[in-house]
């Protein structure tokens, strides 16, 4: 199975940048439909955004659009959250996760058991 790795988080102000990156152990990764969750404190865990080889190529959560991007990078392995306009609501612990054959929709329907790390997020107000 696959390994994926979070990277990229730290503390920035409101209204500032930050790029993660999820970077996977297989130069098959291309044909994976990846998906990045976040997860606050005392919150439940929730879908952000997803990228697929499967038409449609992106989506995202409402609270995305506009100030998130998905990306994919083939020759790394990675495919990477370019994440603008943060605010505090964005502060959480961001995870990857996969579905090799499935869509980006399959990235909401699916119970995923096995999560990584992740990656901190902190937005100063």
């Amino acid at each position: 199975q696959v390994q994926l790795a979070e990277s990229g988080g730290g503390l920035v102000q409101s209204g500032g940048s930050l790029k993660l990156s999820c970077t996977a152990s297989e130069d098959t990764f291309n044909s994976y439909t990846v998906g990045w969750f976040r997860q606050a404190p005392g919150k439940q865990r929730e879908f952000v955004a997803a990228h697929s080889w499967r038409e449609p190529h992106t989506g995202y959560a409402d609270s995305a659009k506009g100030r998130f991007t998905i990306s994919r990078d083939n020759a790394t392995n990675t495919v990477f959250l370019k994440m603008n306009s943060l605010s505090p609501d964005d502060a959480a612990v961001y995870y990857c996760n996969e579905n090799r054959w499935g869509s980006i929709y399959s990235m909401l329907a699916i119970d995923f058991s096995r999560w990584g790390q992740g990656t901190q997020v902190t937005v100063s107000a």
